[in-house]
């Protein structure tokens, strides 16, 4: 798939809020369509290979012979959307990407885990408008199975997301997160 690259791509990574008369929304939402296409062989495939190719072709980037998924996945538009190497992303996994998610090496998202990269005002006269915030996942992190991260979020490395979590706000480095919303549970220490 040749990405179809605009002016509404950027300003959604940057963090601008896009209302639905933007000049470029038909181009946004093909450009969702084709994504939306490919998912739907992907998660028809079995084959690993496959996987990589047909996630190649959804981020318009290179994804690592090491990343591994468990379809099915659900992803909204893979423009924003990075991996790193050694990811493994299991099963029922829903990304809407359009605000941008980057997902470091190492990282390990259980199943039915949903990253959300956008969401809309609460204004009810501005509701069909997008607020798109990055998410950032760092290296070696976890995310249990059933967690919903939420835009404009950072998880930093080593941090480990409890299943059935809500996360609303940065988890810090090496740290055991859980609950709706999530808190603090304790600190990972290094354990041999």
């Amino acid at each position: 798939m040749k990405s179809i690259k605009t002016k509404i791509f950027d300003e959604l990574k940057e963090g601008e809020i896009i209302s639905p008369n933007h000049p470029e929304i038909k181009q946004l939402r093909a450009s969702s369509y084709k994504t939306i296409s490919l998912i739907q062989k992907l998660n028809l495939s079995s084959d690993p290979e496959e996987h990589l190719m047909l996630l190649r072709e959804i981020t318009g980037k290179y994804i690592d012979r090491s990343v591994a998924i468990f379809p099915p996945i659900y992803i909204n538009n893979g423009t924003n959307l990075e991996i790193g190497k050694n990811v493994f992303i299991n099963f029922d996994c829903t990304f809407l990407a359009l605000g941008g998610i980057i997902i470091e090496d190492d990282v390990l998202i259980g199943p039915k885990v949903s990253i959300l990269s956008e969401g809309h005002p609460l204004n009810p006269q501005q509701r069909h408008s997008l607020i798109p915030q990055e998410i950032i996942i760092k290296r070696n992190v976890w995310i249990g199975a059933n967690s919903t991260l939420l835009s404009g979020i950072t998880i930093g490395e080593n941090a480990v997301i409890a299943a059935g979590s809500v996360v609303t706000k940065d988890v810090p480095a090496n740290t055991l997160v859980a609950g709706t919303p999530a808190k603090k549970i304790k600190r990972i220490e290094d354990e041999i």
